[in-house]
């Protein structure tokens, strides 16, 4: 007679235990193939056969008895974590949560209102947790499947990116539930097995574009979006109440302050472009394939992993996202960017505003590189027509403020922008040729006409201002 831990893996491909093993023999299973049909236990890569066959004798010879467990004491529910879900719909409810303690996101980004983590849960006949969240909010999104679940297993996870803001508690899911089954594609597969290790490799289940699944009366439908903004995404769109699960595309910047629903609070489109143009903007033409998958699948809802959820106006965001996926500006307009160390610079970019001002042009905005992080540079560059950079010589070169931003424009893909350039230099000016250096082959328009300061701004240059102002607005046309 020996003992055996009901809790100890036996086959670690299915994360099929002895218990589950023999669970199977007490509803009836006689054979190996028995245990493969009711676990699925031998079924993947077989190493563990004849592990299997010989625990399942034991087991029906009586030879196998399970270990007196210790007894735990039993938690008090109302000294647990508390749960913090919300209803989407039907079915399906929001498990993420929101750190209002980051100040960068990515390290790079700031975020001042924070930022939210978003997972969403459908029930139905099958359970599916579409992605996981940040590790800044594991606990409470824990709390909230285990509490919607009820005591019901959790069937399958559905992994539509990897960045680790969404699924570096992938781990922990899997492990808490081993029987649920995690749907991705194949590239997410790989990269589960560089954060995970191996061993989860056997809980995978890959999917092709356009592959569907009915899970009880909701049938869900998983499309590929590689390079939204990672090569492994895909999207899921479920057809019984028309939701799109987003992944990363659709998403803002910001923590959810009680409101879900996008309809219901203040959510800025600045926000919403800032998001975009940083952490997609590079890839339009991607961007533009999903949006086309988009267009044939009868969207009504849109959850995506950041930000709140949209039911209403859609087409506002989908306008949106087809203006800057495509580079094209939000309206005409001038964005003028400068690095000014002592004033010089900053003094002609003023008289510039104001030129451009008395010629009728009323979306000007003036923004200081040693103020105003390049984050926020970028998003007005996509929402207007025309750019003026304008920069002191550093070194002979840049100042690195500058030479900073022009490198984050091309990075992320600006293009079919009007750019003028201003230069400023106690001795030998050479910005506007460096800048002109960095922005060749972008894809931007510069004006032949370039401004070059001797220190400041002298009044008998203010003719050479009027005249960038008219080159500029003469472009508008």
């Amino acid at each position: 007679m020996s003992e055996y831990d009901p809790g100890k893996v036996i086959c670690s491909c299915a994360r099929v235990t002895c218990g589950d093993i023999a669970d199977a023999v007490a509803a009836g299973a006689k054979t190996v193939d028995d245990l493969r049909e009711a676990t699925r236990a031998t079924a993947f890569c077989g190493s563990c056969t004849d592990r299997v066959e010989a625990f399942l004798n034991d087991v029906l010879s009586g030879q196998a008895k399970p270990a007196a467990q210790p007894q735990q004491p039993a938690a008090d529910p109302g000294q647990l974590v508390a749960p913090i879900f919300r209803q989407v719909c039907d079915d399906i409810w929001y498990v993420g949560a929101s750190d209002r303690s980051a100040d960068w996101f990515e390290k790079q980004y700031p975020v001042p209102d924070g930022m939210s983590y978003n997972s969403y849960l459908l029930l139905d006949r099958s359970t599916v947790l579409f992605d996981t969240v940040d590790q800044s909010v594991r606990e409470v999104f824990l709390r909230s499947v285990e509490t919607l679940l009820n005591g019901r297993p959790l069937d399958y996870l559905v992994i539509q990116h990897m960045e680790p803001d969404h699924a570096a508690t992938l781990g922990e899911v899997l492990r808490r539930w081993p029987k649920c089954q995690a749907i991705c594609t194949a590239a997410a597969k790989k990269m589960i097995g560089q954060f995970f290790g191996p061993q989860l490799s056997g809980r995978v289940q890959e999917v092709r574009d356009g592959v569907s699944m009915m899970v009880g009366k909701h049938i869900l439908s998983f499309h590929t979006a590689p390079m939204v903004h990672w090569p492994e995404v895909m999207v899921t769109y479920d057809r019984t109440s028309q939701t799109l699960f987003s992944a990363d595309a659709f998403g803002t910047f910001g923590a959810l302050d009680g409101n879900l629903f996008a309809d219901q609070g203040n959510f800025p489109m600045d926000e919403y472009r800032r998001y975009y143009t940083n952490i997609v903007g590079k890839y339009g033409g991607p961007v533009q394939q999903l949006l086309n998958k988009a267009a044939g699948l009868g969207v009504s809802r849109i959850c995506p992993l950041h930000g709140p959820v949209w039911r209403q106006d859609l087409g506002a965001l989908l306008d949106k996202y087809q203006k800057w996926s495509t580079y094209t500006p939000e309206e005409t307009g001038v964005v003028i960017a400068y690095a000014s160390i002592y004033g010089g610079t900053e003094l002609a970019c003023q008289a510039l505003a104001n030129a451009l001002s008395a010629r009728g042009v009323r979306s000007v905005r003036l923004m200081d590189l040693s103020r105003t992080h390049a984050s926020y540079v970028i998003s007005e560059a996509f929402r207007a027509s025309h750019l003026v950079l304008a920069s002191v010589t550093y070194n002979g070169d840049l100042f690195p403020h500058m030479e900073n931003l022009i490198l984050q424009l091309k990075h992320h893909g600006l293009k079919g922008r009007t750019v003028a350039l201003v230069e400023n230099g106690s001795w030998a000016p050479a910005a506007a040729r460096k800048m002109d250096e960095l922005l060749t082959g972008s894809g931007n328009h510069v004006l032949p006409k370039k401004l070059t300061l001797l220190s400041t701004l002298k009044q008998a240059q203010l003719e050479e201002i009027d005249a960038m102002a008219t080159a500029i607005t003469e472009s508008m046309k």
